[in-house]
């Protein structure tokens, strides 16, 4: 067995799936299916259930999983120091983010590394908010951007931007034509919010019940899309991080109201595992964020002044 073989076993596993596993290595479902197969003849046991959908681990397949997680993660964080002291910029740094990042800023943070830096690649995925600390902490993912980053024993932050919350609503409803509101304007206001378990939710549910604001909640979602779909509809209003919303307010689908005194704000941060050693790629993947970011920024600066 090489180190190739066990990491197709931990994919797999991971995913709960031959098909998706195997894409993760980049190879075939049956080219992963055999790496398996060679590695319960190996040991002359059945390591996964495959009666069962989706499969199971027996419990040597579960102490082999176990066991060869930490094995490459020993394996990755070598080969991290190596390649930190060659200073070469290659290979794959494992992304997730949360929804509401922005598809664009993303996709040209990969594009713009991927033109730097031809021999590296990035891998991202979308996941809901607790799925990305999972994927973090489970070292399916290298790096994990989140809404309400906070460290932990076996997590730590690095800090990328905060944003702005706005209100938002139909450009027909009556605060829209206002500049700034504060949590008093939106008291008994028809309110679209996220589900209660999302950090987002309880922040604002904090700011309106520090001023003793109540609102009347018609639909809680998951996602900043729906929200945004049924506030312009007319549903109601909604609390939103500026940067979500500017597609539509230029469009003119819907109107952004400054929230004011005080201001709400999203901090959003990169998430990965304490003590773990980054590649050079990993760590110039970071700095590109953090460029991006600020480029941003003084370009909002500039627009605003």
């Amino acid at each position: 067995m090489n180190i190739e073989t066990l990491r197709i076993f931990c994919d797999v596993v991971q995913h709960q799936s031959f098909s998706r596993g195997a894409a993760a290595n980049e190879v075939s479902q049956s080219a992963a299916t055999q790496s398996v197969h060679r590695m319960e003849k190996h040991f002359g046991v059945q390591l996964v259930d495959r009666s069962k959908r989706p499969f199971v681990l027996t419990p040597e397949g579960q102490a082999c999983f176990e066991g060869f997680r930490q094995v490459l993660e020993v394996y990755d964080s070598v080969e991290a120091r190596v390649r930190s002291l060659r200073k070469d910029i290659a290979g794959m740094v494992r992304v997730a983010a949360i929804y509401s990042v922005g598809l664009h800023d993303m996709s040209r943070c990969m594009q713009d590394f991927m033109r730097r830096y031809p021999k590296a690649k990035v891998q991202l995925e979308y996941l809901r908010p607790n799925k990305v600390f999972d994927a973090v902490l489970n070292s399916e993912v290298d790096l994990g951007i989140v809404s309400y980053p906070v460290a932990s024993p076996e997590l730590a932050v690095i800090p990328l931007r905060s944003e702005r919350m706005v209100l938002v609503c139909h450009p027909q409803h009556h605060l829209a034509e206002r500049k700034a509101v504060t949590a008093e304007h939106l008291q008994d206001e028809d309110f679209v919010t996220f589900d209660r378990d999302l950090s987002i939710r309880k922040e604002i549910d904090r700011y309106l019940r520090q001023r003793s604001v109540s609102v009347r909640v018609v639909m809680e979602f998951d996602n900043i899309e729906t929200i945004k779909q049924a506030v312009e509809i007319g549903a109601g209003v909604s609390i939103l991080p500026e940067p979500t919303v500017r597609l539509e307010t230029a469009s003119g689908r819907l109107a952004a109201v400054r929230l004011i005194a005080p201001q709400l704000q999203r901090p959003i941060g990169i998430i990965h595992r304490q003590r773990k050693v980054f590649t050079p790629t990993a760590t110039r993947f970071v700095e590109l964020l953090q460029e991006v970011q600020e480029e941003s920024e003084l370009a909002l600066a500039a627009k605003e002044s």
